[in-house]
């Protein structure tokens, strides 16, 4: 009797976990307004050489691949990649902001739209997209920010910490999570360290703030945000946001605001840091590493966003 009355219980539970794993599969999911359900073919502005042509938006997303991340990396990483470039291009498609600009859909330059460059392009990477097709990352039905960043110094930020932005909610990037970037990554992402002279630093953060901060003489971390990163710069009388001055410097100047000393001397703005990048959303050398370990492109991408779908917007 009891292992009759056990084996009812099984079957009792198999069904109802059949039926509501049935009602969960069957869960439709919230369609993004306006999306195709075709591959779409888009315009593309040549920077290079102002040409206008048309192409095919899975060749497009490959040129995007190729120039963002390292065609020779894993085929699993390039993928990841391959989503989020394909999620901001059809997020940003949208807003028609390059439409106005240039009169296409989109731009090959890094600083418009996104890096584009089809000679890179190897058979990694046409799998990468081959893999990928049509698959985008959403949150309750819309596309997600996709934001990356070459190497978030082994944390990644908030929106708000790495980029300062805060126009709209982004609960689904995982701040705070160790990812362990820098034991795979190159030595200047580990520690670097950049020289700047302080009149260029002055001339920024006038231009951020529109306060002159004279002679700077000291510089502090004003701010800390919750990964470590730098916030706010004090630079003499004048405090400053450290992406907005990170960007107004260039990241050619300073890789990232994950900071570890700074201090004025010689006439110049001594940092020292690790990373590169704002350590917002994806890590291309955590994608990098997680492919290495098995991570699927999927699960690659959710590791960095949580409570994200990822949809297929065509075959």
């Amino acid at each position: 009797m009891k292992i009759r009355w056990f084996t009812g219980i099984i079957i009792s539970a198999s069904i109802f976990g059949l039926l509501v794993g049935g009602c969960a599969r069957q869960a439709p999911r919230k369609p993004i307004p306006g999306a195709p359900r075709s591959e779409p073919t888009i315009t593309i502005f040549v920077n290079e050489t102002g040409e206008k042509k048309q192409i095919k938006l899975e060749d497009y997303i490959a040129g995007v691949v190729a120039a963002e991340m390292e065609p020779t990396w894993p085929v699993n990483a390039l993928a990841a990649q391959a989503i989020l470039a394909r999620t901001y291009t059809m997020d940003n498609l949208k807003s028609g902001q390059i439409k106005q600009l240039r009169g296409t859909d989109v731009s090959t330059s890094p600083q418009e739209f996104q890096a584009y460059n089809p000679s890179r392009i190897n058979n990694n990477v046409r799998q990468a997209v081959a893999r990928t097709r049509g698959e985008v990352a959403t949150y309750q039905g819309s596309y997600v920010k996709a934001w990356f960043n070459a190497c978030d110094g082994g944390v990644t930020a908030s929106a708000a910490e790495g980029l300062a932005y805060t126009k709209t909610p982004t609960p689904y990037l995982k701040a705070g999570i160790k990812d362990n970037c820098l034991a795979v990554t190159t030595p200047e992402n580990r520690s670097w360290e950049t020289r700047i002279p302080l009149e260029r630093v002055r001339t920024a953060v006038k231009e951020i703030t529109g306060r002159d901060p004279g002679a700077i003489a000291s510089v502090r971390i004003a701010k800390y945000g919750p990964s470590g990163r730098a916030q706010e710069l004090q630079l003499g009388s004048v405090t400053v946001g450290a992406p907005a001055l990170r960007l107004a410097l260039g990241s050619e100047w300073v890789r990232s605001t994950f900071l570890t000393d700074l201090k004025v001397e010689n006439n110049q703005l001594v940092l020292k840091g690790k990373g590169f990048g704002h350590g917002v959303g994806l890590c291309q050398w955590g994608a990098k590493r997680l492919a290495e370990q098995g991570y699927s492109p999927e699960d690659i991408v959710k590791f960095y966003y949580k409570g994200i779908e990822i949809q297929k917007l065509w075959k």
